[in-house]
């Protein structure tokens, strides 16, 4: 019963909910988990962003979101600290499905990012694409 009460009161206290989205919160990392509207909002409303797509370049080119900087997400690791050079600047990260953006929106809080919001796929994204 005690462990119990100590994993539920971890639980509550390791997870909040943000003005964009849910907070995906372990004790190594922090990271928001938004909506395609929320990612959206965001981009129409300020400049003080980048916008990250973690596919591969020739899922890239089939088509990516206008202004998305390609960092396949294998490779966030090794090209963050010379691409990405403010660590407080917010993060935008898409993949296809969701699953790439999260691996890589974890990588990057390890290495110390403080905004990073992942809004998961392309394929729900429901405005303009542009393609190569």
């Amino acid at each position: 019963v005690i462990i119990l009460a100590v994993m539920g009161a971890l639980c509550v206290n390791g997870c909040q909910t943000g003005a964009f989205g849910e907070e995906m919160k372990t004790e190594e990392t922090a990271y928001m988990k938004i909506s395609a509207e929320d990612a959206k909002e965001i981009m129409d409303s300020t400049d003080n962003f980048v916008l990250i797509d973690v596919r591969e370049e020739d899922e890239y080119a089939s088509g990516h979101i206008a202004g998305a900087l390609l960092i396949p997400y294998g490779e966030i690791k090794e090209r963050a600290e010379t691409e990405l050079t403010d660590k407080e600047q917010t993060i935008l990260v898409y993949c296809r499905s969701g699953r790439r953006s999260a691996i890589a929106a974890k990588t990057l809080t390890e290495l110390g990012y403080t905004d990073v919001r992942d809004f998961g796929g392309i394929i729900d994204w429901d405005y303009d694409i542009e393609t190569d």
